[in-house]
């Protein structure tokens, strides 16, 4: 297919971000714009992907849908160099609380998901001078937190698939690291603390629990993916914390 006057005209690095209409995704897109990134959002609901990013409707569970994304990104910028693999969701509960098919529905999302969407971008990435893979992590894969074992689980392989894909691609040019937020003030966690019988106690005590003093902000961790993308280019099988603290420091 022939590349769009866009891609032609342009030969600035393009980012594939997953779950990029809202959070952490979102905020990951803004900041790689600002450093002149192109930036596809690959997300279940495009139309709430906020300019300049391109919206791409893609579900991460589904290999043909992933693949039709990023064949419609590398149509539309000529390039593919940045995959931030941030699409995820979250579970509660210990390993008595969740049955198979929910084991199952995480790690679709949060590990195998990710798998998707490298797989399909590495043909371009291993033509790109600048290529480089961020994963979002999580600080509870390595901190053991309490009612979190289902998705301590996902984000603990996470971790270590970070690790390998960094190992296997690096020869090639392709940097792979991750970020490893803490508690992020996202609108999930906004919904979460709404359920509960006293939400700004809930606040409360979410903030207490990190040496920061609040949780982190999604601007934060985007600055981080931002970071490790472009600007860290010594830096290969890295797991960046964002996480005030929590995972280190005991106040």
């Amino acid at each position: 297919m022939a590349a769009s006057s866009e891609a032609q005209n342009s030969g600035s690095p393009v980012a594939l971000v997953s779950g990029g209409a809202s959070g952490i995704g979102a905020a990951a897109a803004a900041a790689l714009t600002a450093r002149g990134v192109r930036v596809a959002a690959l997300d279940l609901k495009p139309e709430e992907v906020t300019g300049p990013a391109l919206g791409i409707a893609c579900d991460v569970t589904d290999d043909a849908s992933v693949r039709r994304a990023v064949a419609e990104a590398a149509e539309r910028f000529g390039r593919i160099d940045i995959v931030v693999n941030n699409a995820g969701i979250a579970a509660q509960g210990t390993v008595a609380d969740n049955d198979d098919e929910e084991w199952h529905r995480v790690m679709d999302v949060n590990v195998v998901g990710m798998v998707r969407l490298a797989r399909a971008a590495l043909p371009h990435l291993r033509r790109s001078p600048v290529a480089a893979i961020v994963n979002t992590c999580s600080i509870f894969g390595w901190t053991g937190v309490v009612n979190r074992a289902l998705y301590s689980a996902s984000k603990g392989a996470v971790q270590g698939l970070t690790l390998a894909m960094a190992a296997d691609h690096v020869r090639e040019g392709i940097r792979v690291n991750a970020v490893a937020p803490g508690a992020v003030d996202t609108p999930w966690i906004q919904r979460v603390l709404a359920l509960t019988p006293d939400p700004a106690a809930a606040r409360e005590t979410l903030n207490e629990r990190h040496p920061l003093g609040r949780l982190a902000r999604p601007q934060e961790v985007g600055e981080a993916i931002a970071y490790l993308a472009l600007d860290a280019t010594g830096t290969v099988g890295t797991i960046l914390s964002v996480d005030g603290g929590i995972h280190a420091l005991r106040l």
